[in-house]
């Protein structure tokens, strides 16, 4: 079990203490990310896992769904993309249906994720994503205001699990300056051949590279990808409860699962507000404004 973080009172107010180690933090910055061994228990992994179980089993595939694509990213957003962002949407597999747009497989076997707004929605992962532990990750890594801007259950379903393109989450998670974080829950195990994360250590020195944009005519990004050299990604295979911390300039990525089995997770990206300004071109545009998880 992770160790809670410390708390006191300073007057009336409750003061978060951070828990990470100098060694984990210098690892942090070194690396670009840092992998949390059994950050969440059994307990919890298996309440989020149940809970999702309980969201799909009730969504009603006839209604507004769309597919979600890093690939296609420009082709595949719409209002029920942008509307997302406070509300609890699902989308699809790009390869969830055949050519006459029918599912190929069950439902809980066909959606590529559930967002943006778990966090914010649901008694269950809002537990887990405001917990003291969570808390006490951010303020070792100098978090003032943090705020919780979107939360992902993702999938990577057997066999049609979709390819996640390189990329770098302060590109469409923007503050000025750059603040966002990636806290990445594995609810499975997650491998080589179920599609697990892969980074370049060390890439987030190097400073963030495009942004994606949100204007009048869409989303966009405002400069083409770079191409990696895959020689230079390391794999991040993890059991069921680590946290993957990554940085938000960090370069990762992961591919498709053709594998028999699932690769869960639950994401969480953070932004500081104290002294940060939001993008208004980022594509998340709440009308009203997150909660912070504490303030110093």
């Amino acid at each position: 079990m992770y160790a809670e973080n410390l708390q006191h009172k300073d007057g009336d107010n409750m003061v978060i203490e951070g828990n990470l180690s100098s060694e984990q933090l210098q690892l942090f910055n070194s690396d670009g990310y840092l992998v949390l061994e059994s950050f969440a228990s059994q307990e919890e992994v298996e309440s989020m896992r149940k809970r999702m179980e309980e969201l799909l089993d009730e969504f009603d595939f006839s209604s507004d769904a769309s597919i979600f694509s890093t690939k296609n990213q420009q082709e595949t957003t719409n209002d029920h993309f942008f509307e997302s962002a406070e509300k609890i949407s699902f989308f699809w597999e790009e390869k969830a249906f055949d050519e006459d747009g029918n599912l190929k497989q069950p439902k809980e076997l066909s959606i590529n994720k559930v967002g943006h707004a778990l966090h914010d929605k649901d008694a269950v992962f809002n537990k887990f994503s405001s917990s003291d532990k969570v808390s006490g990750m951010l303020r070792s890594l100098g978090y003032q205001r943090p705020v919780v801007i979107q939360s992902m259950y993702i999938f990577k379903q057997p066999g049609i699990g979709g390819e996640v393109v390189p990329h770098q989450d302060n590109s469409f998670l923007y503050t000025e300056p750059a603040t966002c974080t990636g806290l990445w829950l594995a609810l499975e195990d997650a491998t080589i051949v179920n599609g697990c994360l892969w980074a370049i250590p060390g890439s987030h020195k190097n400073g963030l590279v495009r942004r994606f944009l949100r204007d009048e005519n869409g989303v966009h990004f405002d400069k083409p990808s770079p191409c990696y050299n895959q020689k230079d990604f390391v794999p991040l295979e993890v059991k069921a409860g680590s946290l993957v911390v990554i940085h938000g300039d960090l370069i990762h990525q992961s591919f498709e699962n053709q594998s028999s089995k699932s690769r869960h997770a639950y994401s969480l990206h953070v932004v500081d507000t104290n002294g940060c300004k939001w993008a208004e071109d980022n594509w998340i545009r709440r009308n009203v404004d997150p909660e912070p998880l504490y303030s110093c």
